[in-house]
């Protein structure tokens, strides 16, 4: 297989999920071997990706001969048919493929997938409604970044009650232990907790912090 950045990709499931984040990783310039039981979503993907192949994940030798055994990441994308999923994660193993993602649909599948040595176990449709319910629950919260271990970057909307203050002086840093990265102007970057930046509004304040800290700040504006 010809190699773009010395990285070789394989998705195994070309659903949704799959798919999307096959042809992601395609378009960031990576080689991505993307298989499936369905011939239609095979077909779907043929152009788009460095192959598509119809090969069930259940067959270790058929994933051998499709070349998964060559791939540095691999990705088990189907999440409903779990004995497909739990053998999928097996092979891989056994093929050797040095770091691999799942995605699961319950807690047990979770487990059972972590008891087989898979490194990233993901709740796809459970994460984006996390993240939509805490960007929807406060309006000012444009979006987020959970960085782990409880902090996270959040991207605050300025508003018009905060218009004119300095950002020296809002109470982020001393009463919310909150560091401001960033502030952003339409695409200009125009300051951060060094500088005598002055808020406008509809400016973008980005906060980096621990959640409880940054709920509180978010309730104070």
């Amino acid at each position: 297989m010809a190699q773009k950045n010395g990285r070789v990709f394989g998705v195994i499931g070309l659903g949704n999920f799959g798919s999307t984040v096959a042809t992601e990783l395609q378009r960031f310039g990576n080689s991505v071997i993307g298989i499936d039981i369905d011939d239609q979503r095979v077909a779907n993907h043929a152009e788009a990706l460095s192959q598509a192949m119809i090969v069930d994940a259940r067959d270790d030798a058929a994933l051998r001969e499709a070349g998964l055994g060559e791939c540095n990441v691999g990705l088990i994308a189907m999440g409903s048919d779990l004995e497909a999923s739990i053998l999928s994660a097996m092979n891989l193993k056994l093929l050797g493929v040095p770091v691999i993602w799942a995605k699961a649909k319950t807690k047990t599948h979770h487990r059972i997938l972590s008891r087989l040595g898979v490194d990233r176990v993901v709740h796809p449709e459970v994460e984006v409604g996390q993240h939509i319910a805490q960007v929807m629950h406060n309006p000012l919260v444009r979006d987020y970044v959970s960085l782990g271990n409880g902090f996270h970057v959040v991207n605050f909307r300025i508003p018009e009650s905060l218009e004119g203050r300095k950002l020296a002086d809002l109470p982020h840093n001393e009463t919310y232990n909150l560091r401001c990265i960033g502030v952003m102007r339409g695409t200009e970057y125009v300051g951060d907790d060094r500088s005598g930046c002055t808020l406008e509004r509809d400016d973008l304040l980005l906060l980096l912090g621990q959640r409880k800290h940054l709920r509180a700040f978010a309730a104070s504006l």
